[in-house]
């Protein structure tokens, strides 16, 4: 059957609608919806569920369904920041601590002290060597984040590589000499006094911090440190913002180990005429006193563990957000 030719077939005419019956139709229709060639279509960019040209085979995760489209798209998840310090953390150390001092006090009401231990513990001597030993610490501590923190800063410097070797040598050496050795060589160069015990406590608690700081600078992505360089940040911006922030948490590892090797230290400066708590250890060991011994001994162990504890809280505190997994 043949078909007759395009200028013979008849012209199919579109009904026309009533002027009034398409303004109702008009005014009947949402706000954003128009009408193009007889088919209706919203601005929005999206379908609505509520509207008759909704498709029914619309596949899912497309705009319009609800879940995850544009209209109906799921909040994203919150971040949730977690604590840094649970109260497991806070209370543990403190309550054993606690726990430890109060037996000791026990043990002291019940002990029968001789005239020699009486004499020993006596006039605020107990306190008085505890302070020497907090101050001894402290003092120290400070001495060695001022010397090795920027030594360790200038040897990861370009300019000063090749001096790193020499450094870390001496630094080792340092802690490599036996304490009290290091301690008598001092006593006989400067005298005896707590500045000969100061010197030499900082120098055998410097190699943990400087190595640290060595090893968490060299630890930064080059890649990193080259983008920084390349937005315009000036050597000390890109120092102070991107690499001593990276490289904190190996830094406050270092000054933790220093920290708790300068309580252990600061008890040999008794030989040095230092005092501290070595006082009362070597006070007990001398008179063969146990009581004394004990209360030495254990508020040494009690300061120590303090320190540690303090430190690792400082340190958790300190530490970058970026850093920490999770976040």
């Amino acid at each position: 059957m043949s078909t007759p030719p395009p200028e013979e077939r008849p012209k199919e005419r579109r009904k026309e609608r009533p002027k009034g019956q398409r303004k109702e139709q008009r005014k009947e229709r949402p706000e954003g919806e128009h009408e193009v060639k007889g088919l209706a279509f919203r601005d929005d960019g999206a379908f609505s569920p509520d509207s008759g040209d909704f498709p029914e085979d619309l596949p899912e995760g497309l705009p319009g369904d609800g879940e995850g489209g544009v209209e109906g798209e799921a909040p994203p998840p919150k971040v949730v920041l977690k604590r840094r310090i649970t109260w497991q953390k806070l209370t543990f150390l403190p309550l054993v601590l606690a726990a430890v001092l109060l037996a000791t006090w026990l043990w002291f009401q019940q002990a029968r002290l001789d005239p020699i231990s009486e004499n020993a513990l006596s006039n605020g001597q107990v306190s008085k060597a505890l302070w020497q030993q907090i101050r001894l610490t402290a003092i120290s501590t400070f001495f060695v984040l001022i010397i090795a923190i920027p030594l360790g800063i200038l040897l990861t410097r370009a300019a000063f590589r090749k001096a790193t070797p020499v450094a870390m040598t001496l630094a080792n050496m340092g802690q490599a000499t036996p304490a009290i050795g290091l301690l008598a060589l001092l006593v006989i160069w400067l005298g005896t006094g707590q500045r000969a015990a100061l010197i030499g406590i900082t120098v055998y608690a410097i190699l943990p911090v400087l190595s640290n700081t060595i090893a968490g600078l060299k630890a930064n992505d080059p890649t990193l440190l080259e983008a920084a360089r390349g937005i315009g940040m000036s050597p000390l911006g890109v120092l102070t913002r991107i690499e001593l922030p990276l490289a904190v948490p190996l830094i406050l590892a270092g000054v933790r180990t220093a920290l708790v090797l300068n309580v252990g230290t600061a008890t040999l400066a008794t030989f040095g005429g230092g005092g501290g708590l070595g006082v009362l250890i070597t006070t007990g060991i001398t008179t063969q006193r146990m009581p004394v011994l004990v209360l030495g001994s254990v508020l040494t162990v009690s300061l120590a563990l303090l320190v540690d504890w303090l430190a690792s809280l400082v340190e958790l505190l300190l530490r970058p957000r970026g850093l920490e997994a999770g976040s």
